[in-house]
């Protein structure tokens, strides 16, 4: 059988990696990202990628990709939601409703969005894993990350342990893993953004991707169900 993967935020950063890693074992991928010009570009290093522009904070356009995807792929054995953001003006005393509403839409909502798409044929297929890359923002807060993020980083902390909860007795499993300091696009949006020499010292998509992989590619019988992951 075809192995089969959905991404979103596979326009760059650990969501690009995944797909890029995943193409490279052989699987067969849909690229998720409101952007199409970032999501060709990883299709031309991804052997037969689906692109689907796509926001997922908008749980109409889920519904219709998840359908368009199924009908292409006619199974999903991996979904990972990489997608995320935040905002500079991040802290309590500055965050606006619009910005918390944007991040719990592309952090949070997106995943459920997701996970709602592809699960039932999972459940009736009692095989599939879920990998939600969460951030170690989603174990403790700090002014680095601001409440907005922190929020909707436990809460896909949570999704995660209520997937498990309530369907590894039908063949699906799901990973939550926490990066520390990673160096990709949303570093921009920091108040302060990181220069070289701070990036240096970070981890790279890359290394995530080889988390995610790990999760997919372990015999069914296992379940990762955390990884914590800081830069050494």
């Amino acid at each position: 059988m075809e192995k089969t993967a959905v991404i979103t935020g596979a326009g760059s950063g650990v969501g690009a990696a995944v797909a890029i890693a995943l193409g490279k074992q052989g699987w067969r991928v849909a690229l998720l990202g409101r952007r199409r010009e970032p999501l060709e570009s990883v299709a031309a290093q991804v052997p037969g990628a689906l692109v689907i522009p796509c926001d997922v904070g908008k749980a109409e356009d889920v519904a219709e990709m998840g359908k368009r995807v199924l009908a292409e792929f006619g199974s999903v054995e991996a979904l990972v939601n990489a997608a995320g953001t935040n905002v500079p003006n991040r802290a309590l005393e500055v965050l606006s409703l619009g910005d918390y509403h944007e991040m719990m839409n592309a952090n949070l909502n997106g995943a459920y969005y997701c996970v709602q798409a592809f699960l039932p044929q999972m459940r009736e297929r009692e095989s599939g894993t879920i990998v939600n890359i969460v951030s170690d923002a989603g174990k403790a807060a700090s002014p680095k990350a601001g409440p907005g993020y922190v929020i909707s980083k436990f809460g896909m902390a949570g999704l995660t342990s209520a997937i498990n909860a309530e369907e590894r007795g039908r063949g699906v499993r799901a990973c939550a893993i926490f990066p520390g300091d990673i160096d990709t696009p949303i570093l921009a949006k920091r108040p302060v953004v990181p220069d070289a020499t701070a990036r240096a010292k970070m981890m790279q998509p890359e290394d995530i991707a080889e988390c995610a992989l790990l999760a997919i590619n372990l015999p069914s019988r296992v379940i990762i169900e955390e990884m914590i992951v800081r830069p050494r």
